[in-house]
């Protein structure tokens, strides 16, 4: 039931980090803030398609 997921920062576009979630549990697209190393500081990171 988990897959895995790609998480992209919202402000330079750039696909940084992959996890894996439960679809079952949260539909919802995950957002978390993580370390951009483009912009050397936390960013907010969306889920993509």
């Amino acid at each position: 039931m988990r897959v895995t997921i790609t998480l992209a920062c919202t402000e330079t576009g750039d696909r940084n980090y992959t996890t894996t979630k439960n679809k079952k549990n949260h539909p919802e697209r995950l957002e978390l803030k993580k370390y951009s190393p483009r912009l050397k500081r936390m960013t907010l990171h969306r889920e993509t398609r």
